[in-house]
């Protein structure tokens, strides 16, 4: 009889990611070069890794790993590379899929995408942030939790709100936010592979 040959471990599922950094400017004039936070991505292990313009989203096949994991990783790197600690928050594609598909604000969403955003959390907020932000909300402006994220329609430019400087982390959290713009582009991304 001939030798047993040993088995190989069966291979880990590959999954699609995305990965969004919450600041990626490092100093007063100075941003992150997409290509170099690709680079750190692959060092970290991550393949077919992409861009979304200059914006800090990246997406990126991986071996199925928790989401902390996948944050720690990133955060590990680009602290290595960059010199700058960045808090990091990642999704799988399914996940931002589902994230897309729950806008709360979808005809403001086509009117004009730069003035609805989410707020993505790595921990699911308490439905008590709508009362606590409340104050905020004057001149039409809707806030909604969904799936523990929260959603904003500034129904203006956000940058003259006093709703988008109150999402900070310290009152929320660590998270996120991203316009409508940027989420459905990173969908769009996903979805071709």
């Amino acid at each position: 009889m001939g030798a047993v040959a040993a088995l190989a471990p069966w291979p880990a599922s590959v999954m699609q990611y995305v990965a969004l950094l919450y600041s990626f400017v490092l100093s007063p004039g100075q941003r992150v070069v997409m290509d170099r936070l690709r680079t750190t991505a692959e060092s970290v292990g991550y393949r077919s890794v992409r861009t979304l313009a200059a914006t800090g989203n990246l997406v990126f096949e991986a071996d199925d790993a928790e989401l902390a994991d996948i944050e720690k990783r990133l955060e590990t790197g680009f602290q290595r590379d960059f010199g700058k600690a960045v808090d990091i928050i990642a999704r799988t594609a399914d996940q931002w899929r589902v994230l897309a598909a729950a806008n709360p604000f979808p005809e403001a969403s086509e009117l004009n995408g730069q003035n609805v955003g989410i707020r993505v959390m790595r921990q699911p907020l308490d439905k008590s942030v709508i009362d606590s932000l409340g104050r905020y909300c004057t001149a039409g402006k809707k806030i909604a939790l969904v799936n523990g994220d929260l959603w904003m329609d500034f129904a203006a430019k956000p940058s003259t709100s006093k709703l988008l400087p109150a999402l900070t982390t310290k009152r929320l959290g660590i998270g996120t936010t991203r316009n409508w713009n940027t989420v459905r582009n990173v969908a769009a991304m996903l979805a071709a592979g």
